[in-house]
């Protein structure tokens, strides 16, 4: 199963693919690519776009695209909402008082975009 979405990963595009790998499916390969191909790679690639305008699954009513996969694939397990909100004060702006670990999930994931250019690095950190 192959997921596509912007390159440049920061805090939604970080926590979706830990959140794919872990709970929908964990051989999962992420393509990223600049924004206006991630439709056409999509198709090209018979990938799954996440995280970009027009993706299959990118913010909506107000969730990031972390909320929202949670939500479509129906993830219940204990700790999963709580970091979901984490994830959403960190990703959606102004919303960084959401929980008291937003901001810094944010800081993170913004310094290690500026300190790497390889995305797969980023993730594996």
């Amino acid at each position: 199963m192959k997921w596509v979405t912007r390159r440049r990963v920061r805090v939604d595009r970080v926590a979706c693919p830990w959140l794919i790998r872990k709970f929908i499916y964990p051989q999962a390969e992420f393509i990223f690519v600049p924004p206006e191909e991630v439709l056409a790679v999509a198709q090209r690639e018979g990938a799954i776009s996440f995280d970009a305008p027009g993706a299959r699954y990118t913010h909506r009513g107000g969730l990031c695209t972390f909320e929202v996969l949670a939500e479509e694939y129906g993830l219940r397990e204990p700790g999963l909402a709580a970091l979901a909100r984490v994830v959403h004060g960190a990703d959606i702006a102004g919303e960084e008082d959401a929980t008291p670990q937003s901001a810094g999930l944010k800081a993170i994931a913004e310094g290690f975009s500026l300190l790497h250019d390889d995305d797969h690095q980023i993730l594996a950190l």
